[in-house]
This record gives C-alpha cells, sequence and structure tokens, in this order.
C-alpha cells in the first residue's frame, strides 16, 4: 500500500514530523514500512528562460544556449532534442547534486557550459509516470512558470515524499486511504479529518436506469445516472495522490473514479451514458465467448466468471476490467456510475486465469468492508460536482443490500490487562479507542466498543487486546524472566546413540544417505526386517510414493545401483532413520558396501567391502554402545533367504532376541536392484539402545608378560569357530585365573592334505597372569586341557 506525505497532509497535521520518524511510529505499531521513495531528488534547482538556442559550432545534436536564471544569465550546452528559445525550463545550477552525480562548471568541445538543462527523468521522477516525449527530452514548464524560481520540484508537485507500507493479511481496510489515515492518526495521536462526503448521492431526479444480478457472486450492485460532466484536466492534488499511488493522471473523470478507489478501497467503473442508450445493466455469468476488454485484448470468458451485461451482451468483466465499447472518451457526455460487491473468490479466479492484474481486482480479493459501495457513489458524486461540473443527476438505484450489522465488543481494562501482562489503566486503554474510533462507552468497569464499519478484522476481546498493545507500545511491556524448572541440556540415551552411530561409519569411510520416506508397493514387499502392517497414504502423489517405509535397505539399495551405473563401484553406504507401521515407529540403521571401504595407495592398505568387514564394523558399533562382544551372537540365516545369499548371511542376535541381519545380497535380487555381490545389512537400533549395557569396569594393566602360542587343528568343515573358541576360554583358567587373554585365528585351509569334509584352523593364543609371571607348566597344563576338550567334544585333531 502506498501513500505519500501530501495525501496524509490532507487529513492531518505532520509537518513536526520528519517521514523518517512517521515510518518509524508506523512500523513499531505493527506495520511494516517497506520502502521509503522521493517523487523526485535535486538540489541547487531553479526555474530558467531560454533566450537564445544554436547549434554548437562542432556537433551536429549539441546546442549552445543562454537562460535567463532570473539573477544572471548562464551560457548553458544541452543536447536535448527538444530545447529552443522562449522556453522555461528546470535548471540544475553549478555544484547541484543529482541521482546521477554532481553538476560542474565545464567546457564541452570548446563551448562553456555552466549548468544543465534537466529532464524528469534526470530528476529521479519514476519512468513509468512520463510520457515518450518526457523520456526523449527536457522537461518544457508552462508558460506562467515563474523565472528564477529556487524550488521548481514543489512547483511540479514533485517534492512528496512516499511510503511504501506491507498490510498484514487482516487489514485489508487499510487499502483505503481514508481508514488507512484514521489508523496513521491513531498511531500519531493526530486529529485526524476526513473529507465529509456521506449523503452526497442522496440527490437526484426520477431515473430510468434498471440494473439487476443474476448471480449469487454479485448480492450488491448500485447504479447512477450523471446526465452531464464536463471532460478536462484533472486539478494538482488529484494528480500527485494518483502519481504516489504510481497511477497517471488521464482525464477529471477517469481520474475520479481512480481516486474514489484509493480513498473508500471500493473499485467503480464509470460507463459512458450513450454506449448504454437503453439504460440497463445485469450481473451474470454462464458466458463462454471471447470479449475484448479496455485494454484492447480479447479474451475468453467461461461460465463462472462474472460479467457485467447490457441488453444480454458483456460490457466488462466485473471486478475486473471494464469493456472497450463503453469507455470514457474525450466526447464523453454523460456517466453510469456502478459500485458493486462481487465474491472475491471468483475475482480471484478469473484474474488469475486470464493474467489480468488490475488495481480493481486486487481490492476485491482481499477484501473489501461492506459499506463500501455506498461510500464510493457519494465520494464520486461529490467529486464529480466539485470538478467536473455534473449536473442531470438522478436518484441512486440499489439492487441487494450489504449484508452489513454493526458489531459491539465489551471488555474491561482488567481483562486487558491479564491478558497482555500489563499494568494500563482505564482511561489509558479508553484513550486508545477513542483515537481508534471505536466509540467506548463506559458501564462501571466495562467498556463496550462499537466497531466502525472498516474494521471487519475485529472479533473479540482478545483483538482489543492487541490495539491497546499496538496503539501504547510494545516497550509498555514489562520485562521478566520465564517461570521454568531448571534441567539439564544433554542429549537423551537414543540422542547419544544416534550421534554415535553416524560418527562411527562416517568415521569409517561411508557416507549418511537420506532417502525418500513413501515408497512403492515394490519396494514394501521387500522390507528386510521389516515392521508389521504399514501405512498406506489415503491419496499418494504416485505409485511410487504409496506406503511410509518399514524398511530402509530396498532404498538404500537404489542409492548403490544409481552409483554403479555411473561407474562409481566402491559405494559405502549407510542411512539411519525411523520406519513405521500402524503400531508406531521404530528407528533402524541400515548398510550397503561395495568395492573397497577403505584404501591407501601409498602404503598399499586396502580394507575390502567383504562380509568380515561388515561384521567387524557391526561388532565395534556394539563394542561403542556398550554391548560386549561375548553377547553377540550370529546365526544361519534361514528366515530371509530371498533377500540374502542363503549360505552367504547370518541372523545377528544380542542373547536369544534377534536384532538384525547381515550378509551378502542374493544374487536373484542383487540382478532385481542392480546392485550384484554387495554386502548389506538392517539392525533394530532402538533393540541395541533398549538392551540392558554391561558397566564399564577400569582395572590396571597387568605389568607381567605375556607369552603367545599357535594352535592348528583339523576340524569338521561344518564346525563355527566360534565354538573352538569358546570351548578354549573355558579351559583358560589357572587357579581360578584366567590366564587367556586374547584369540586370535590368522589362517583357515581347506585344500590338499585336509580330508573334503575336514578344515585347518591356525589360532594364536596370549597367556597373561594379573598377579605373577606365568611359567611354562601352567601354560602347558592349560594348553593340554585345551587340546583334550577340543578332541573330546569336536573330534579335533592336532596338526603337527
Amino acid at each position: 500500500m502506498r501513500t505519500s506525505r501530501k495525501w496524509l497532509s490532507q487529513y492531518m497535521d505532520i509537518s513536526d514530523l520528519s517521514i523518517q520518524e512517521i515510518a518509524d511510529k508506523i512500523t513499531a505499531a505493527g506495520f511494516e514500512v517497506e520502502g521509503i521513495e522521493y517523487a523526485s531528488a535535486g538540489t541547487n534547482l531553479t526555474i530558467g528562460y531560454v533566450e537564445t538556442c544554436e547549434m554548437h559550432p562542432d556537433s551536429d545534436h549539441l546546442h549552445c544556449t543562454t537562460v535567463n536564471v532570473g539573477d544572471e544569465v548562464l551560457n548553458i550546452v544541452c543536447g536535448a532534442p527538444n530545447v529552443a528559445a522562449g522556453q522555461k525550463v528546470i535548471v540544475a545550477l553549478n555544484g547541484a547534486k543529482l541521482p546521477g552525480g554532481e553538476i560542474k562548471k565545464g567546457v564541452i568541445r570548446g563551448q562553456e557550459s555552466n549548468g544543465m538543462i534537466c529532464s524528469l527523468l534526470e530528476l529521479g521522477v519514476d519512468p513509468k509516470a512520463l510520457s515518450d516525449a518526457q523520456k526523449a527530452g527536457i522537461e518544457v514548464l508552462p508558460e506562467d512558470a515563474p523565472v528564477g524560481h529556487k524550488d521548481p520540484r514543489a512547483y511540479l508537485g514533485l517534492d512528496d515524499e512516499i511510503l511504501e507500507i506491507g498490510l498484514t493479511p487482516n487489514r485489508n481496510d487499510c487499502l483505503s486511504q481514508f481508514n488507512l489515515a484514521l489508523e496513521i492518526g491513531a498511531i500519531l495521536n493526530k486529529e485526524v479529518k476526513i473529507p465529509d462526503y456521506a449523503g452526497a448521492a442522496n440527490v437526484g431526479g426520477a431515473t430510468t436506469l434498471k440494473i439487476s444480478s443474476e448471480t449469487e457472486k454479485c448480492p450488491q450492485f448500485i447504479g447512477k445516472v450523471v446526465q452531464n460532466v464536463t471532460i478536462k484536466e484533472s486539478p494538482k492534488w488529484m494528480k500527485e495522490c494518483l502519481a504516489a499511488s504510481g497511477m497517471k493522471s488521464i482525464n477529471n473523470v477517469v481520474d475520479i473514479s481512480n481516486i474514489v478507489m484509493l480513498e473508500t478501497g471500493q473499485p467503480m467503473h464509470f460507463y459512458d451514458i450513450d454506449a448504454i442508450p437503453n439504460m440497463e445493466i445485469t450481473v451474470k455469468d454462464g458466458f463462454n465467448e471471447k470479449y475484448t476488454a479496455l485494454d484492447g485484448i480479447e479474451y475468453q470468458l467461461l461460465p463462472e466468471d462474472i460479467i457485467i451485461t447490457n441488453s444480454g451482451k458483456p460490457i466488462g468483466i466485473g471486478g475486473i476490467m471494464g469493456g472497450d465499447d463503453s469507455k470514457i472518451l474525450e466526447t464523453t457526455r454523460g456517466l453510469i456510475l456502478e459500485s458493486a460487491s462481487f465474491s472475491h473468490v471468483q475475482i480471484r479466479n478469473t484474474s488469475r486465469r486470464l493474467s489480468l492484474a488490475t488495481e480493481a481486482s486486487v481490492h476485491y480479493q482481499k477484501g473489501i468492508e461492506p459499506t463500501a459501495a455506498q461510500k464510493a457513489i457519494d465520494r464520486a458524486i461529490q467529486l464529480l460536482v466539485e470538478y467536473a461540473d455534473a449536473t442531470g443527476i438522478e436518484e441512486t438505484v440499489k439492487y441487494g443490500d450489504n449484508g452489513y450489522t454493526p458489531v459491539t465488543i465489551s471488555c474491561t481494562a482488567d481483562a486487558i490487562n491479564f491478558r497482555l501482562g500489563t499494568d494500563f489503566s482505564k482511561e489509558e486503554v479508553i484513550s486508545v479507542f477513542e483515537r481508534l474510533h471505536f466509540e467506548p462507552t463506559v458501564d462501571g468497569d466495562t467498556i463496550v466498543c462499537h466497531m466502525p464499519a472498516h474494521r471487519t478484522d475485529m472479533e473479540g476481546v482478545h483483538d482489543l487486546s492487541e490495539e491497546v498493545i499496538r496503539m501504547i507500545g510494545y516497550d509498555r511491556l514489562p520485562s521478566t524472566l520465564p517461570y521454568m524448572e531448571m534441567t539439564e541440556g544433554k542429549l537423551n540415551p537414543t540422542q547419544r546413540a544416534t550421534r554415535l552411530t553416524r560418527d562411527f561409519f562416517t568415521s569409517q569411510g561411508l557416507q549418511d544417505c537420506i532417502t525418500y520416506t513413501l515408497i512403492s508397493s515394490e519396494k514394501m514387499e521387500n522390507a528386510i526386517l521389516g515392521v508389521k502392517d504399514p501405512i498406506q497414504l489415503a491419496t499418494p502423489m504416485s505409485e511410487e510414493r504409496r506406503y511410509i517405509r518399514t524398511s530402509i535397505l530396498p532404498s538404500l539399495l537404489d542409492v548403490v545401483s544409481y552409483n554403479h551405473a555411473r561407474s562409481i563401484k566402491d559405494c559405502n553406504v549407510f542411512e539411519l532413520s525411523d520406519v513405521s507401521g500402524t503400531e508406531g515407529s521404530k528407528q533402524h540403521l541400515a548398510f550397503v558396501l561395495s568395492g573397497t571401504l577403505q584404501r591407501s595407495r601409498w602404503t598399499g592398505y586396502t580394507l575390502p567391502s567383504d562380509f568380515y568387514t561388515a561384521k567387524g564394523l557391526i561388532e565395534a558399533l556394539m563394542d561403542k554402545l556398550g554391548i560386549a562382544a561375548q553377547r553377540i551372537a550370529y546365526r544361519e540365516n534361514t528366515s530371509d533367504t530371498v533377500h540374502f545369499h542363503p549360505y552367504r548371511s547370518a541372523e545377528i542376535l544380542i542373547g536369544k532376541q534377534l536384532v538384525g541381519y547381515v550378509g551378502q545380497i542374493h544374487p536373484q535380487y542383487g540382478q532385481d536392484t542392480d546392485c550384484k555381490n554387495v554386502i548389506m545389512a538392517e539392525i533394530d537400533m532402538n533393540a541395541l539402545i533398549g538392551i540392558k549395557k554391561s558397566k564399564i569396569k577400569f582395572v590396571p594393566s597387568s605389568k607381567y608378560p605375556s607369552v603367545t602360542r599357535d594352535l592348528a587343528f583339523v576340524i569338521d568343515r561344518d564346525l563355527p569357530v566360534a565354538k573352538i573358541i569358546d570351548a578354549m576360554n573355558k579351559q583358560g583358567r589357572v587357579n581360578k585365573e584366567m590366564i587367556i587373554k586374547n584369540i586370535e585365528v590368522f589362517d583357515v585351509y581347506q585344500g590338499e592334505h585336509v580330508k573334503e569334509n575336514e578344515k585347518s584352523v591356525a589360532l594364536t593364543l596370549t597367556f597373561q597372569s594379573d598377579t605373577h609371571t606365568l611359567k611354562d607348566d601352567e601354560i602347558n597344563t592349560v594348553f593340554e586341557n585345551i587340546r583334550a576338550a577340543l578332541e573330546k567334544n569336536f573330534n579335533a585333531q592336532l596338526r603337527g
């Protein structure tokens, strides 16, 4: 919304405030001033008279002029094509500062120049407000312009200061300059005097005008005939106000229709009386044809559009633009005035479809106060009589009504203070309501406010409270500390586990991924470790986004497939996200390994992305989460052999609880997903977080030396090595002290010199005591016990 100092000065005295002070106060009251513009700019200007004008002797486009500026005659070189002797012009004297720079004396191609003859464009006037002729040359002033006048900007009315105000959505009433002036007057605590135009249209003789509406989208229509008007130039104040709003002046009648819309917020339309000889206007919808509007462009009308008609033919698009065949011309002798209420929803739809956004359509879309139509008719008649010599005014014709019901809201000062947390006196509260023209009446402690018709946003005590604090100032709110319990700012167990997991996997070289939560039916059916009862969207955007996922791996495999297709073979990714079903959500961890996880070409080190690497990542993560290695078990995967290779995958258990799967992808599923031979895992993080963790114990490092021994056994090929290690640990005590500190598998051999159903396993055992230096006989005793136990339990044979 645009307004200006001159416009506001018509209604209140603001001479004691700078434009910046006004802007600051308006912003503090809740209406942000988005910018301050100036109609023009320039210092050290004057009005001059061009006495002589000759072509420059050394140029084909420059002119040498002598210009009388009142107290002296200056030589000025001018490049404008329209400069001529006998003109009154704007002169920028030596030292003048213009938007384009400072003017200084100089010599132009050998000729002295002591200033500049200016165009309005050079003074910073908005190009949209200028004609092509004004843009192309200097501004030629009227013959009565006073030579030597030191403020040509004021003489032309270009000394205005313009405010661009951002209105909140609930304050569409301030699209009216009258209402905006009342609001600013309340903010500045200034007396506001709005022109008295009420009832100006309650005059006129009998009329033959007939108006009606055949659509519910137009509940109110007001028409009035003015038989005689004079088309002429608009008064200066009106042109200045239109310019401040970014509109061009056309003639007095068209300008009055525009200024009434800006003042009252109600769009109007003036029809040439000769274009509607039968004096009949009907609002209809249901048209499906092409129509040429006022801008000369042909538009396609649809049945839902609101159309103004005469004799069944369109003469305007309701609330948007009139027709080319009924517009105001220089020959117009009389008018038919239209002021109506239209459906703001339909106006918005039509305006958007036709890409036709006019000032009228913007006002209708944002909402108009219910009594604005009558106000607009009254103000238009007042201005037509004063500035267009209107005579032959006929009585007002109305269809429908505005449906307005006066609103009153009651409150007390205590209720407002309780809501705001303030201690305003009743007198202060009443003063605010008086400034806002709420016409408060007091009955004991109760204050009854009678809302003006334009304040359609006022609904209850909460709105009154907001008005009070806006007007008095938010700086009056007392400063208090919030009352709350002191809490320690820290992560909860789930957050700690989540952060630790992300940090661990990224530190190992995996990329953290975020894939789409919504998945297709196919991915839902291929859920791995999926939660039960998936949630299906009622209106999915596509078949690919029908379900909320119950498993992460199907989505993560898409990431790997995408990278493999672009020749990125070392693709190691993980995702830690929620999966959901009707019974609730869980947090899952999934990762996929392919190619090489870690590589150092300098040292020749590589860590392949294989099953053992995946197993190591899982065990290292669980160790960081506080789950001891002894509690982790791997079992042959028999529950999901559709997605995992049946002989190269395992179920992960903590105690007896299944918490996930790890292994190589099934060849068929790998082919379906274009992810061949990748290693993948999905783990229920909720289960890991919920498991009771072992307490951490600190013990001193042993100060006694350790001893290592290597063992190699031939055992059954199907026997898991973990069972061998468990059996060894059970035999590792001497005098109740566990002296086996570590068992490491360093070789598994199958082939020559070993039977087909057997394998050779080589291990390194580390022995160490915390109380003394171990003796050979102690180690040999444990060593012999291990050999005997393995031979007895597993028929293991010691290799020589």
